[in-house]
């Protein structure tokens, strides 16, 4: 009984490790051929990249009528036989999401001696964003120096901008630079800077 529990959840992590590979691809820009044409299908599957080809095509096939259930993608039928699938607003958000959870920042060589600081005062209407952008600048590594501003050393402006986009958050949050901070020798411990 055990066995069969764990096989279940181990193909649920697989199945759905798919699923948001072919959204990210999707969103990326790659081409995906679904099509009863056999020359066409040949000539599609030979231009694909080799991400796609790592997918089973009749798994891939259920992947994206599921896509088209949820309302993720739209389907195109065109005069030679292709099919050209695009995501929709809400496909293009739900990769977003994918991406945003596998976010990180690269680490430069050496210290630039600057500290980024981000600061926020999200409103009580807010809090689920509020909270959702406090728990992933944790994530990322940022020390929290009150419960609204957070520092990191190391450039993330990108990444910061990404994040409050992706939270409709822009009005509410502030990022900065800045050469020095008071008592700096305790962060200079927190993240290991000489």
């Amino acid at each position: 009984m055990k066995k069969q529990k764990w096989k279940k959840i181990k193909i649920k992590r697989t199945r759905s490790t798919l699923k948001r590979k072919a959204l990210l691809l999707l969103q990326a820009g790659f081409a995906l051929g679904l099509t009863p044409s056999p020359r066409a299908h040949g000539y599609v599957l030979r231009e694909l990249a080799k991400e796609w080809k790592e997918i089973n095509d009749e798994y891939l096939k259920r992947i994206i009528q599921e896509f088209r259930y949820e309302k993720l993608v739209s389907w195109y039928e065109k005069p030679d036989g292709t099919v050209k699938i695009v995501l929709s607003k809400k496909g293009k958000r739900r990769a977003l999401e994918y991406k945003i959870h596998e976010m990180k920042i690269k680490k430069p060589n050496k210290w630039d001696r600057k500290w980024r600081v981000v600061m926020f005062d999200i409103p009580e209407g807010k809090r689920s964003a509020r909270d959702a952008l406090r728990n992933k600048l944790r994530k990322l590594g940022f020390e929290e120096l009150q419960k609204s501003i957070f520092v990191y050393p190391f450039p993330c402006q990108n990444e910061i901008d990404f994040i409050i986009e992706f939270f409709e958050i822009r009005n509410c949050v502030r990022y900065a630079e800045v050469t020095n901070i008071t008592d700096e020798k305790d962060l200079k411990l927190c993240f290991d800077l000489k």
